[in-house]
């Protein structure tokens, strides 16, 4: 994956993240937290709640549209698909798909939509400021040369 792309992605400052639960156990809400504390506008999108945790959730990325300039899909494969279809359908085309919620399918998928993607990765580790455990964790990575 060209570091070019992630470092496109990270610079959009107006993100969506499709995952964010009502549980408030997912990474999705991990995400969302993070990212807003990192100086990032953060939507929460869910097709179910219009609020989790004080925070205004939207039913769908149409609902987003013009006010985001990517997308973060945080939840499984099967989901995901109907994800990068609305994104592409809404023009959205800056797509990171979450570490463990990519699948070939949904790269081929993505690809085909003419959609940018970044995934295999954790954007815990990317966007900026980098700190506490995502920042040895991206050293660690360098080291190995999987960064």
């Amino acid at each position: 994956m060209p570091q070019k792309q992630v470092k496109e992605f990270v610079q959009n400052k107006r993100l969506a993240i499709v995952g964010v639960s009502r549980s408030g156990q997912k990474f999705g809400n991990i995400a969302f937290k993070e990212l807003k504390t990192r100086g990032y506008d953060v939507f929460a999108v869910h097709p179910e709640v219009q609020e989790i945790a004080g925070e205004k959730c939207y039913p769908n990325l149409s609902a987003l549209k013009g006010l985001i300039d990517g997308v973060v899909v945080c939840v499984p494969p099967a989901q995901g698909m109907q994800v990068l279809q609305e994104a592409a359908d809404c023009g959205m085309n800056q797509v990171w798909i979450q570490q463990q919620a990519d699948s070939p399918e949904l790269l081929t998928a993505g690809q085909k939509l003419g959609l940018n993607i970044v995934s295999g990765k954790c954007i815990l580790m990317y966007a900026p400021p980098v700190r506490s455990f995502h920042a040895w964790h991206k050293g660690f990575m360098q080291l190995i040369g999987k960064y």
